[in-house]
C-alpha cells in the first residue's frame, strides 16, 4: 500500500460478547470472546512488518488484550483519548432498542443521555491526531469502533458526524496515511496483508 509519507495503523479491538450483539460498550470492561483472541493473536504476524515509533492504546481490557495478544502492550502507552465514546445511559443498550423510544436515534447526531458529544470526542481524535502528524514516524492504534471513526473523520479533516461512513469490524486494520500533502484513508478492515504493508 504505498503512500507518501508514515502510516497509521488503526486497529478495533478483537470481538467481545456485546460487540458481537451490537451492544454500545463504553466504559463496562468486558473481555473477548474466543473468537476476539483469535482475531488479536492473528494480527501479530500482520503487523510484525512494520517498526512503528508509537503505541497507543485504550485502558479498557478489550483493547488492551488485543495489543498484548498483537505483541504491542509492552511498549504501548495507555491513553484516555483512545476510550470508546461514552454512551452515557446508552451503555449496554442496542440501537434497535434506543430506537423503540427514540425513532432515528443514531450516535453521530441524536442526543446521547449522560454521554459525550460528538465534538467532546473529536477533541479527543484532534489530541491524538496532533501527535500523529508531528511525529512523522509509523504508529499504530489500539481502541474502539466509534471512537476509531471519529479519529479517521478528523484525520480526513471531516466533521466528527462523518464518522458514520466508516465501518470498522472486531479484529481489522485500518490504515491512514498521505498522498503527497493530503491526508487519505488507504485501507480499511483489512484482516491480512497479501503484500509486505508498507509497499
Amino acid at each position: 500500500m504505498r503512500s507518501s509519507g508514515p502510516q497509521i495503523v488503526l486497529v478495533r479491538h478483537g470481538e467481545t460478547e456485546w460487540s458481537k450483539n451490537g451492544k454500545h460498550t463504553s466504559f463496562s470492561d468486558i473481555p473477548l470472546t474466543l473468537e476476539g483472541e483469535r482475531q488479536a493473536a492473528a494480527l501479530k504476524g500482520e503487523l510484525s512488518g512494520w517498526d512503528f515509533k508509537l503505541v497507543l492504546c485504550s485502558p479498557r481490557q478489550r483493547a488492551r488484550r488485543t495489543c498484548e495478544l498483537a505483541g504491542y502492550l509492552d511498549h504501548a502507552e495507555i491513553t484516555d483519548d483512545l476510550t470508546e465514546w461514552n454512551y452515557g445511559e446508552y451503555e449496554g443498550i442496542t440501537t434497535k432498542e434506543i430506537r423503540q423510544a427514540e425513532p432515528g436515534w443514531t450516535v453521530f447526531d441524536s442526543p446521547t443521555p449522560g454521554g459525550e458529544t460528538p465534538d467532546q470526542v473529536a477533541a479527543r481524535c484532534d489530541s491524538v491526531i496532533a501527535r500523529l502528524r508531528a511525529l512523522h514516524e509509523d504508529a499504530v492504534l489500539f481502541a474502539h469502533s466509534h471512537v476509531l471513526r471519529v479519529l479517521i473523520a478528523r484525520w480526513l479533516n471531516l466533521p466528527a458526524k462523518s464518522g458514520r461512513h466508516f465501518v470498522l469490524q472486531t479484529g481489522t486494520l485500518n490504515i491512514l496515511s498521505y498522498e503527497h500533502e493530503s491526508p487519505v484513508l488507504i485501507s480499511l478492515n483489512a484482516e491480512t496483508f497479501r503484500n509486505d504493508p508498507r509497499r
